[in-house]
């Protein structure tokens, strides 16, 4: 269910970018073509593939294919080459599903090399049986562009440490990083990484799980969001296998009985449960082929069940009488609604269990989070993981809805496996909303039209109405236009609960107009036969409206499913109705390890390919976005990112192994212009480079040598004169570095007992010593990054309690002002930049909660260096991050109002115009 909570970045200063796979679109092939489309039908004929030459969805098929099932869907792809662009040899079977009907659908991984491409599925739906057996329709997600090497260079360790890196310093004491394999990321030309499900805990105890994603060549984190399954195995993009955990479903000492318990409420019901070889019973319930058993944590950690640990048992009693405590915890629920819902999956769906295999179903209740109450629920990739309630709320388990939506969940998992960020993630959420939903009102009789049908989770409060209760509305009727949040991936991992109700709402609606059994089984069909992980909403309602029709919907039916979409804003092109008042300068940042630098009117940063860039490297273009991207790295196989630039010349590090085969860290400089010399300024195995700046041709830098806990910073002159080495003392660390004018400003950090001391500090180099240091008369007031401009320097105060200020400090230690003092515009930490003229820094206001709006993302707000009145700097309705200050008041940053991540940049701030019914909403 998970309650969406606002996540804490794990990835640096203000990346912040939503993956979008669909940058580019490849016209197919017409060499080998398809039927056309009849006029006015809702069905596409033809759907053309994004960032591929492989169409997405091909329907009005009847090509003959006989034989095999898979066998013949693998050769008509064969046959067609040049019709779907596909290369069957780059094919393993997932699975094929089986309709009611009898048709069926070859579900096919996308390799490289023989490792797993993310999300990439191509399936081919089939009709008929034996010789008269054809292929309807094709479709799916297959990259004809990738080039990516498929054995790693880096070593597991290395890679393993860069995974745990990925979660919150408070959260990495205990956390643990399981390998979930190598699998190729379809970005551009492709990148081999190691995916790990990384494991940790919040300071307040709750579960953080995050996939992430390293370059297996060079040692770095390149894509990482949050977790809908922490289970490594269920996280795979290619088939799930059942869980370890789960129990023998019938040893054969273990016999079948009846017995009461308690639910939630005190009131006792029928429960159908095992008698043990010592007399005792257990909630395990043995009259399903796939074995359904219930676990009391009774107030034990969350963390402790990640797997189902040796000395935990399910709920038992000596008597088939269970106790008080079964029901206070929900097991009882818990253990009756998962064969409610197992039973609506079978007998309403044909589906058995959760993976369609009849694997047993576990469900664990009653865990708490560091000691505290866990208000929450989820689906953990192989059980269903259910907190204990508090004094808000009852034990999670007791909702029907919410059992359903959680075990909805696994059937995703076991078929489309959506990848959990952005549009794909929302819908992951939506069809759990939807079957949750369609599980209670069939389960419990209530009306479509009845005002709890369309509430999820309204009955979990103990005191309030339902409608205030409810963790989600599908009949909240938002659209994509009025409605989407531009999340980025710091931000409930792209938007994932926060717009699952645009395609939730669209999907409810379909229920209510068409019968509700013909519905769900039509979107039943969709998501088991006809969705790919990478899928976003209109590929989700190509998927909807083509199961309907081999569902044997009429046209008029088919027009209703349509509408309902329609009515949600879910067509093609709904991105361009959103509108900007920013000029994009790149659309479609799919790395979100990228984050822009500028200087002087031009850009540097990672890019992925599209049709002016052949593959992922570091470019630089222009603010004006008059002349195309001019590539900066070399192709030389290593990982080129973390870049400077002042306008003239860009530097940066290169990571991975160098042309001699040695692994290692490199920093290399080169002209804007991208027609002089790549220099390499300092190349080492051991220690890596960080705080790379650039200024009037000098180049700055950091080493730190974890051998001694010494920190240098490295000044190359520009003019050739010797390299300046300033030594900080043993256990000094550097928080980010700038370079002006002849001076250099840091935040200087040490452990002072048990705090973690902060302090901006100024450095001239012409008189070779320390000017300014601002020790905070509080060591738990924490300062980010120090910029220099207008002849001081500038960082974002922290205090431990209350709102950040901007503060600026004299480069001679004579003094602190506060440029903004606490405001209700309060700056978040490491999101600071300034020019010569303006302050800029990213500020979220309004409280965070399930139904917050795109008022609460991330927005910017820029005053004038001298202080004064913050306004806003875009009208922009979507997150905007990652902010660098150009020239004057001209910002470049990363916004996420468009359903995607786009590099954008304006001149001036908009201010009062954000108020004006004109701007963008």
């Amino acid at each position: 269910m998970h309650r969406h909570a606002r996540t804490p970045k794990a990835l640096g200063a203000g990346i912040a970018a939503a993956l979008s796979l669909a940058a580019l679109a490849v016209p197919t092939a017409a060499a080998d073509t398809a039927p056309a489309q009849a006029a006015g039908d809702p069905v596409p004929g033809v759907v053309t593939g994004q960032d591929t030459a492989a169409p997405q969805l091909v329907t009005g098929l009847s090509d003959p294919a006989p034989g095999d099932p898979a066998a013949a869907a693998r050769a008509h792809l064969a046959a067609h080459r040049d019709r779907y662009r596909v290369d069957p040899a780059q094919l393993a079977e997932a699975g094929t599903e089986s309709g009611p009907d009898g048709r069926r659908t070859v579900r096919f991984q996308q390799n490289e090399g023989g490792v797993p491409v993310l999300g990439a599925q191509y399936l081919v739906h089939l009709a008929g049986d034996g010789a008269a057996q054809h292929v309807e329709a094709v479709g799916g997600k297959f990259f004809t562009s990738l080039a990516a090497p498929t054995e790693p260079t880096v070593a597991d360790e290395l890679l393993r440490t860069a995974a745990l890196g990925a979660l919150p310093d408070a959260a990495r004491a205990k956390a643990t990083a399981d390998d979930a394999g190598l699998v190729i990321l379809p970005d551009g030309a492709g990148k081999l990484t190691r995916h790990y499900t990384v494991r940790g805990a919040g300071a307040d105890g709750t579960p953080l799980t995050r996939d992430v994603y390293v370059d297996a060549t060079a040692g770095v984190v390149v894509l990482a969001h949050d977790a809908r399954t922490p289970s490594a195995a269920a996280a795979r993009p290619e088939a799930v296998a059942p869980s370890a955990a789960a129990p023998d479903p019938a040893p054969a000492t273990v016999t079948p009985a009846t017995g009461t318990a308690p639910d939630v409420h005190g009131k006792s019901v029928s429960v159908n449960i095992a008698r043990q070889a010592d007399g005792s019973y257990q909630l395990t319930d043995l009259t399903r082929p796939a074995a359904i058993t219930t676990y009391d944590a009774a107030g034990r950690d969350v963390g402790d069940f990640d797997r189902i640990p040796a000395d935990a048992h399910p709920a038992s009693s000596p008597t088939p009488d269970f106790p008080a405590a079964t029901g206070t915890d929900g097991a009882t629920d818990a253990h009756v609604n998962a064969g409610i819902v197992y039973d609506f999956y079978r007998d309403r769906l044909g589906r058995l269990s959760l993976d369609g295999k009849n694997s047993p179903i576990v469900s664990v209740t009653g865990v708490t989070a560091g000691g505290r109450a866990f208000p929450n629920a989820y689906w953990d990739g192989s059980k269903m993981i259910y907190g204990g309630g508090d004094d808000k709320y009852f034990p999670f388990a007791a909702a029907l809805d919410v059992s359903a939506h959680e075990m909805t969940h696994g059937v995703i998992t076991n078929s489309a496996n959506f990848a959990y960020l952005g549009q794909s993630g929302a819908m992951d959420e939506a069809l759990a909303d939807y079957f949750g939903n369609a599980i209670e009102v069939t389960t419990r009789g209530i009306a479509m039209d009845d005002p709890r049908a369309a509430l999820l989770g309204e009955g979990l409060c103990r005191t309030g109405t339902p409608r205030a209760c409810a963790t989600r509305h599908l009949d909240d009727h938002h659209t994509t236009v009025d409605d989407y949040v531009g999340a980025s991936l710091s931000t409930d991992s792209g938007g994932v609960h926060l717009n699952s109700t645009i395609f939730g709402g669209a999907l409810w609606d379909i229920r209510r107009t068409l019968d509700p059994l013909v519905a769900d089984r039509v979107i039943y069909r969709a998501l088991t036969e006809y969705m790919t992980p990478l899928d976003d909403f209109v590929a989700g309602r190509n998927a909807v409206l083509a199961a309907g029709r081999a569902s044997g919907l009429t046209h008029a039916q088919l027009r209703t499913v349509a509408a309902a979409f329609d009515a949600h804003g879910i067509k093609a092109g709904w991105q361009r109705k959103l509108g900007l008042d920013s000029h994009v300068l790149l659309s479609g940042i799919t790395n979100n390890m990228a984050a822009p630098v500028v200087a002087d009117g031009h850009w540097v940063m990672l890019a992925n390919a599209d049709a002016t860039r052949k593959s992922t490297a570091l470019y630089t273009g222009t603010v004006t976005g008059s002349a195309t991207p001019v590539r900066l790295s070399p192709d030389d196989g290593r990982y080129h990112s973390w870049a400077a630039t002042d306008g003239t010349n860009a530097v940066w590090k290169a990571v991975g192994k160098d042309a001699q085969g040695v692994f290692g860290y490199e920093l290399l400089s080169a002209p804007l212009t991208g027609a002089g010399p790549v220099r390499s300024i300092y190349h080492d195995a051991r220690q890596e480079p960080q705080n790379i700046r650039t200024a009037g041709g000098d180049i700055v830098y950091t080493l730190r040598d974890f051998t001694t806990d010494t920190t240098r910073i490295h000044v190359v002159h520009g003019d050739g004169s010797p390299e300046t080495v300033i030594p900080l003392p043993a256990g000094h660390g550097v928080g980010g570095l700038d370079l002006n004018g002849g001076v250099l400003a840091w935040t200087e950090n040490w452990m002072s007992g048990q705090d973690y001391v902060n302090a901006p500090t100024a450095y001239s180099l012409a008189e070779g010593k320390v000017t300014a240091q601002y020790v905070p008369a509080d060591p738990k007031n924490l300062a980010d990054a120090v910029h220099l401009a207008g002849g001081r320097m500038l960082w974002v105060q922290t205090p431990p309690t209350g709102r950040a200020t901007i503060r600026s400090g004299a480069l001679d230690g004579s003094g602190i002002t506060d440029l903004l003092p606490a405001d209700s515009t309060a700056p978040e930490p490491y999101q600071l930049t300034v020019s010569e003229r303006a302050v800029t820094y990213v500020s979220r206001i309004g409280r965070v909660h399930d139904d917050w709006t795109n008022a609460q993302t991330a927005k910017l707000w820029q005053l004038p260096l001298t202080g004064g009145a913050p306004e806003r700097v875009s009208c922009d309705r979507g997150s905007q991050d990652s902010p660098v200050a150009d020239r004057g008041t001209r910002v470049v940053w990363l916004d996420a109002t468009a359903g995607r991540t786009d590099l954008v940049t304006r001149e001036r701030p908009a201010g009062a115009q954000c108020a004006s019914e004109s701007a963008p909403r």
